[in-house]
């Protein structure tokens, strides 16, 4: 059997008085959980403008609070890219 000794090495808690940081991000992220980013690129598909509000927080390091929003902002970020780049294509069809 293994004292406590030897199961204080192989576990950690999740909240430790000595790092505070260990339970840092243990509260879930606004949005219904998804965060900001992915919530954005999910409602930018009926209001594209959000895509270029995560652009905005992407740019501005919002992600540094919270690393776990980074990727969902990326993503906002590229579909206002290509959202951008069809948009201006479409135009120049159009006009021209």
């Amino acid at each position: 059997m293994d004292t406590a000794e030897q199961r204080k090495d192989k576990y950690a808690p999740s909240r430790d008085t000595e790092n505070p940081l260990l339970g840092k991000f243990d509260k879930p992220l606004p949005c219904f959980g998804c965060g900001i980013g992915w919530f954005s690129l999910l409602l930018g598909f009926v209001c594209p403008f959000m895509w270029y509000y995560a652009t905005i927080l992407y740019f501005r390091n919002y992600y540094q609070r919270d690393p776990r929003e980074r990727a969902g902002l990326a993503a906002s970020a590229i579909a206002a890219l290509v959202f951008t780049t069809a948009a201006v294509i479409t135009v120049a069809v159009i006009v021209l």
